[in-house]
């Protein structure tokens, strides 16, 4: 494999001014992550600050009604509300092994933000979020997190207002402050060294998955199932099941509105190869290759790409990827908060509503995993716009 590659997809298409940092990154990454004192603090910092390991919940009322067993992999249930914090922690460790005093970041939904904010916070590290401006409106609840955790939040008001401006924003950013400063990427994407380093902290869930499937039911799950946006917690789930040809890898894409001539969110249903954020992968891009808006009731799922890695998952068949529209994730969260008593994020919603609204893709009583990739505080002012709650 190329270096930086996943098979074709991938590499590090930047501007010659990024070249340093990232080569700083890669060369840190290579001394520190196999340090077992690096390894011993993450886990300690994972389990007794994060609240690792998450559990696998079964869901009883659900698993009846579609006939097979439905488990979540809780990563709601994680330190400020999502599997971000995975990789937050992660990456704000080793900034601190490489001397920076400063964490920048982008963030769609927020959690992001917050989580390297709590990771900035935590290590004594300085920080600034960028988000755009639209998601600062609809994600309000969590500028406030941020700013109450010492971070701070500037809003992007160009192009889309939305995650795609954000990260053109702190990149712009990193240019000018990478001596003090560690960009700490929100997803699996980016140039290389990002999605392989973001991978790799993710992958926690997909490991903790395997030992509690083999632990609980003495086989691996038949399906795994998680959204994907940037696909940071897609990937975390789905790389340590890539050499089991018996375990059905499934990823789902917000699809927008529905609506005719709408532009939707899922690059891997409807898109295109191209290069956006220093990454040559599957884009929403007309003929002339420019980006095309994007749009997802969750905005974590709301960017016109994916990670180069899901881009190889699907050219390779390995995994499957589909879309969802609106209506079903709102009808899919619905059904957890009535039937489990429990309230996911909308970009979690995804994911779940594929298989409420597929049960027939599986056998009766396979075993199917859904990684709940955070939990629906962050969503309230959206919920009570759409359902009117």
């Amino acid at each position: 494999m190329r270096k930086g590659y996943f098979g074709d997809f991938g590499g590090c298409f930047v501007p010659e001014s990024l070249v340093p940092p990232l080569q700083e990154l890669e060369a840190a990454m290579a001394k520190f992550l196999p340090d077992p004192q690096f390894q011993a603090e993450l886990s300690d910092l994972l389990c007794n600050y994060a609240g690792r390991e998450t559990p696998l919940t079964f869901c009883p009322t659900l698993s009846k009604r579609l006939g097979l067993n439905l488990y979540l992999k809780r990563e709601d249930l994680l330190h400020t509300g999502a599997h971000k914090v995975n990789n937050t922690l992660g990456q704000a460790l080793l900034a601190k092994r490489m001397g920076k005093t400063s964490l920048l970041a982008e963030t769609g939904a927020g959690m992001h933000g917050v989580a390297t904010a709590a990771a900035a916070a935590r290590l004594g590290l300085t920080c600034r979020i960028f988000m755009g401006a639209d998601d600062v409106i609809r994600q309000a609840a969590n500028v406030r997190r941020m700013k109450l955790l010492g971070t701070e939040v500037i809003a992007v008001e160009s192009g889309t207002r939305t995650l795609k401006d954000a990260i053109n924003a702190a990149l712009r950013e990193w240019v000018v402050t990478q001596k003090t400063t560690h960009y700490c990427f929100g997803t699996a994407a980016g140039p290389h060294p990002f999605p392989l380093l973001v991978r790799d902290f993710q992958c926690v869930i997909g490991r903790e998955t395997r030992q509690q499937m083999l632990d609980r039911t003495g086989r691996l799950p038949d399906a795994v199932v998680a959204c994907v946006g940037g696909g940071s917690n897609a990937i975390g789930m789905f790389h340590p099941f890539v050499d089991d040809p018996s375990v059905r890898i499934i990823g789902v894409e917000a699809g927008g509105t529905g609506e005719p001539g709408c532009y939707h969110s899922a690059a891997l249903g409807r898109g295109t190869p191209g290069v956006l954020h220093g990454e040559y992968t599957m884009l929403l891009q007309d003929r002339n290759g420019q980006i095309e808006p994007s749009h997802s009731v969750s905005a974590g799922l709301d960017y016109p790409g994916v990670g180069p890695e899901h881009a190889m998952l699907q050219a390779t068949k390995r995994a499957e990827y589909h879309p969802v529209i609106d209506r079903q994730a709102l009808a899919a969260f619905q059904a957890l908060c009535h039937e489990e008593g429990i309230i996911p994020a909308l970009e979690s919603s995804h994911a779940l509503a594929w298989v409420l609204d597929n049960p027939g893709q599986f056998a009766k009583g396979a075993n199917v995993v859904v990684n709940l990739s955070g939990r629906g505080d962050k969503d309230m002012d959206i919920i009570r716009k759409e359902l009117g709650i």
